[in-house]
């Protein structure tokens, strides 16, 4: 069976088939950007859209850059503040046909990491970080996943958070080299590992294809590692959490 899961991102929104017995894309993804300002509305139209060019009709995992209950965002940091409040599910189920099933982007790819990736058969602590316009996390012990933890958010300096100072969104406006950026990431891995001392940091997101670059500058006690699926996790995940709360 083919699931559709659809990563959504503070700067683009991508989909793809997914099987769920191989754990990989069934196919090419399929991205459109995020609209700005990213409002509820705008972003129902992107989303449908990426449901109708894979001509697909069944459930559809949603992985959404924000805390989510229950399919409601509890937050909006990279996305229009009018999507507190609003239930995830409803908005983007009624834009496309389908019954759609929303978590957090980063728990999402956690969950493709953990099932399908390199967190696979860890029952250590695992914490990934999804690095791209933002800094996401999924915290998992003994494959359990801790939801929305949101490590990207923590205080790092006055008036900035994490993300500010250290994702990829960080190094485009601050217009620093890659080695200067890794030299931030770093101290920002030193900090978690003092917050949770984990087994493993799996890194996802649209820097993690550029691991190789810059895993010499990375110095922690845990295994440091690129996410297996890169930066396909978030699709992967979505469609597996569609799958198991469908039905």
């Amino acid at each position: 069976m083919n699931i559709l899961g659809i990563d959504v991102g503070a700067s683009g929104i991508k989909g793809a088939l997914v099987s769920l017995e191989k754990g990989q894309l069934s196919g090419e993804r399929y991205r459109v950007p995020t609209p700005q300002p990213a409002t509820p509305e705008a972003m129902a139209e992107a989303f449908a859209e990426i449901v109708q060019f894979f001509n697909y009709k069944g459930p559809v995992g949603c992985g959404f850059p924000a805390i989510v209950k229950n399919g409601v965002a509890c937050s909006a940091a990279n996305i229009d503040h009018n999507w507190i409040g609003k239930d995830i599910q409803k908005v983007f189920g009624d834009a496309c046909g389908c019954p759609v099933y929303a978590t957090n982007d980063a728990d999402a790819a956690g969950v493709a990491e953990m099932r399908f990736g390199m967190g696979r058969d860890n029952n250590g602590l695992v914490l990934l970080v999804t690095i791209g316009t933002g800094l996401g996390s999924a915290l998992f012990y003994k494959g359990v996943l801790i939801p929305n933890t949101e490590l990207g958010h923590l205080n790092w300096k006055k008036n900035v958070n994490a993300e500010q100072w250290c994702s990829s969104g960080a190094r485009s406006r601050l217009k620093i080299s890659r080695k200067e950026w890794a030299n931030r990431f770093n101290k920002y891995l030193n900090h978690l590992e003092l917050l949770f001392s984990p087994d493993m940091f799996i890194l996802g997101g649209g820097e993690s294809k550029y691991f190789d670059q810059f895993k010499g500058q990375l110095k922690t006690n845990a295994l440091v590692v690129p996410a297996k699926q890169l930066n396909n996790a978030g699709i992967i995940g979505a469609a597996a959490f569609a799958f198991e709360n469908h039905g």
